[in-house]
């Protein structure tokens, strides 16, 4: 005879399951590998509006480079195409010009001329008499080519003349395009100030102004991280950089 199964009791509660403990994660440390250089913007917007971006850009620096190229050889050291004494143009007593047929001393000496008259920038053509009184500027600039440049002008032709070419190369080549433009940025409000505007012989004054306005878009754009040389030598600088190199820390916001 078999004896019938007994049923548990009731006050007997179901087993408590077994809690589970969860790993703990593994610290990760951060590698210390140097991350390659990309475009500032190569992760925002459409694909057609990040080239667009770069192929306008490209232009804008060719241009500006190209412009300073074709400047260079009218000016040629180590005479800079002046007279045999480099002489410089002068005023006459009527006020008129006493040119010295071209080169560099013509240039610098009709600066220097036009920095004892008054000068205004940025005036609305036909319309009401704005703008902007520069005759102080204007005249500490005459100071300055006057006391500097002209009695050395067989070096600081060389300056001139290099810091152009700087600025040719710079553009054209995409290499160190932030220092291209800090250089274009300082030349070109150089002339700008000394010649924008005069009436003798005639500069329109926009043609200095808005190669002022360009290379102060270049300065801050670095166009070079977008198509160039700096997008090749900025992950190398980056790197040198993390190694601790001072001269990559100071070479590398200047591309």
């Amino acid at each position: 005879m078999t004896t019938p199964p007994t049923d548990q009791p009731a006050d007997e509660s179901p087993a408590e399951p077994t809690p589970t403990i969860e790993p703990t994660p593994t610290p990760t440390i951060e590698s210390t590998k140097p991350v390659a250089a990309t475009s500032p913007t190569a992760e925002t917007g459409p694909r057609w509006e990040r080239r667009l971006r770069t192929v306008c850009m490209t232009i804008a620096r060719l241009g500006l480079g190209y412009l300073f190229f074709t400047q260079l050889f009218w000016k040629l050291p180590p005479t800079f195409n002046c007279q045999p004494d480099f002489a410089f143009t002068s005023a006459k007593a009527d006020g008129s010009l006493q040119r010295t047929g071209g080169g560099l001393c013509d240039w610098i000496g009709i600066e220097s001329v036009w920095a004892q008259r008054p000068r205004r920038l940025f005036q609305v053509v036909g319309g009401p008499g704005w703008g902007i009184d520069v005759s102080p500027i204007v005249k500490a600039n005459g100071a300055f080519i006057d006391n500097v440049v002209k009695p050395n002008i067989r070096w600081m032709g060389w300056l001139i003349w290099g810091g152009e070419a700087f600025i040719a190369l710079s553009m054209i080549l995409g290499l160190f395009t932030r220092l291209g433009g800090l250089v274009a940025v300082a030349i070109s409000a150089q002339l700008m100030i000394g010649l924008a505007g005069i009436r003798d012989p005639y500069e329109w004054e926009w043609s200095y102004n808005l190669m002022f306005f360009l290379s102060v878009a270049m300065l801050g754009i670095a166009p070079g991280r977008y198509f160039g040389l700096d997008t090749l030598i900025r992950p190398r600088l980056q790197a040198l950089a993390l190694r601790g190199k001072r001269i990559a820390r100071f070479l590398l916001p200047l591309t």
